[in-house]
């Protein structure tokens, strides 16, 4: 799938690091570091504007990685970015650990995949199907 992009970073664009991955890794767009204290949230850009087909999103995703070692997530996550938002592409990042973490400009924050989606239409009803879970809630399929 070919998707239009406009480049205004400093940095190439994002690529699939290997032949399989999923995702395409992000980058800060900033002129000088930012540092997040614990618990501290920031929007990072990064330089990036695209144009999705329709029925498709882009999610922006943590990068594991940072996640483990440090503490850095992404607050929203997955984030979402609709087929027709034209702005450009910002990561909400939160430090979750306790110590500080600066981000450098041009790291690798965030990973983007591609998904395809669908819209509903809701039909209304006063009953709904059986099934064996039923309205078995958070916990409900785990261990006994």
């Amino acid at each position: 799938m070919k998707v239009k992009v406009i480049n205004q970073s400093k940095h190439p664009l994002p690529a699939y690091q290997t032949p399989q991955s999923a995702g395409l890794d992000l980058r800060a767009n900033i002129d000088e570091p930012v540092t997040l204290g614990s618990l501290e949230r920031k929007l990072i850009g990064t330089g990036l504007f695209i144009e999705l087909p329709e029925g498709y999103e882009a999610q922006i995703r943590p990068r594991s990685g940072l996640a483990f070692k440090y503490g850095l997530t992404v607050l929203n996550s997955p984030g979402t970015v609709d087929a027709d938002y034209r702005g450009e592409i910002k990561v909400l990042l939160v430090n979750l650990s306790q110590e500080p973490f600066t981000i450098e400009d041009g790291e690798r924050i965030a990973q983007m995949v591609i998904s395809k989606h669908e819209q509903i239409n809701w039909e209304e009803s006063d009953v709904l199907s059986d099934t064996e879970r039923g309205a078995g809630g958070y916990g409900s399929t785990g261990k006994s």
